[in-house]
């Protein structure tokens, strides 16, 4: 009955769920939209996953196959996690948009695999479920992602220069709008690498600020070489794993020069990215956990020269702006509407996509 309900309205209170390739813990966001041009952000909320969480989680990062014991107790916990978090919040909505967790993506080979139980989320919270938004869209000969640029570009009013939305969470991904363009695609490694290198050799779970790699040096030699690979020459759009470049090791390396590296290769990642857009951007609007790593934001505007500033600038919320996307986008799959874009997957045609659970 209410999902049949909501066929008669025009705007949806929707909760957006979000949990990256980070695997840090769920974002929760309540978003009332048409799913078109009018969104207005009402609330957010965070929920860190434990630690064992965490591991578990990563340990079905790499598998296909959704029988496996590690893929299927990974499901459990992403599932019993976002059911949990959704209790907690207590929050009235139309319907939930779901990303899941990503545990593989390869859109070359047409594969993309998100995990967690949709339809027992919807059960348990009485609430309809929209999820598997990227699989249309890879099946079509998409990317997959990013999925976010229609819901950055509902977002950005008056910015009619060139301006680019910079997600910084485990992978990187720019969106990049002029009034006349919209273009968006992964340009790297984000946190993913060097939160790994900093789990491994220390007891923190990232490097705050950046201090680590702010004191040490980057290795040149393995940076020529990283940013030799065919990906960053590869016209967009374009989309990566999060293992993609987990071959390139640090190994031998101190601490800070191993962080240091890392965090170059980022910064130059998304500096190379420049080359493809339409026209050189000079604004740079920052989310994602990068967005707070001082010392990458200070690397990033030296090598981009131009401006890099949190969201925030914008009046967003950079935490939870990826929860207010899919929670954007589950209305726009209720209404048919295409989530992706040629220019931001490399879809044929403008494609909607995603399943939905009823309760």
């Amino acid at each position: 009955m209410l999902y049949m309900s909501m066929r008669k309205k025009e705007v949806f209170q929707v909760i957006g769920c979000m949990s990256g390739t980070s695997a840090d813990g769920i974002d929760l966001a309540l978003l009332e939209t048409d799913g078109k041009d009018y969104v207005h952000p009402l609330s957010s909320a965070e929920f860190p996953y434990t630690l064992e969480e965490k591991k578990i989680i990563k340990a079905a990062f790499g598998l296909r196959d959704k029988n496996n014991p590690l893929v299927q107790k990974a499901t459990d916990v992403i599932t019993q996690a976002h059911i949990r978090a959704l209790k907690e919040v207590e929050w009235e909505a139309d319907m939930i948009g779901f990303h899941g967790q990503t545990i593989f993506h390869a859109p070359d080979r047409q594969i993309t695999i998100q995990i967690g139980d949709a339809q027992t989320i919807a059960i348990e919270m009485d609430i309809p479920v929209v999820y598997d938004m990227r699989k249309n869209d890879v099946a079509n000969g998409g990317q997959g992602a990013p999925l976010l640029p229609l819901y950055h570009h509902a977002r950005l009013v008056d910015h009619g220069e060139p301006v680019v939305i910079l997600n910084i969470g485990g992978v990187s991904n720019v969106t990049y709008c002029d009034g006349n363009n919209i273009l968006a695609f992964d340009t790297g490694t984000g946190n993913a690498m060097v939160d790994d290198w900093i789990a491994k050799n220390t007891e923190q779970a990232f490097d705050k600020d950046g201090d680590i790699a702010a004191s040490g040096h980057a290795d040149t030699d393995l940076l020529d070489k990283w940013l030799a690979h065919p990906y960053f020459d590869k016209a967009p759009p374009k989309s990566l794993d999060r293992n993609d470049f987990q071959n390139f090791s640090v190994e031998g390396l101190s601490l800070e020069n191993g962080a240091a590296t890392l965090m170059a290769f980022t910064a130059l990642s998304i500096a190379k990215a420049q080359e493809h857009f339409p026209h050189k951007a000079q604004k740079y609007f920052v989310t994602g956990g990068g967005r707070k790593n001082k010392a990458l934001m200070a690397l990033l505007a030296i090598h981009c020269e131009a401006t890099f500033m949190p969201v925030e600038e914008l009046g967003w919320n950079g935490d939870s702006l990826e929860a207010e996307g899919f929670a954007y986008l589950a209305v726009r799959s209720h209404l048919g509407l295409p989530l992706t874009l040629p220019t931001t997957t490399g879809c044929k045609e403008p494609l909607t996509g995603g399943q939905k659970a009823l309760p």
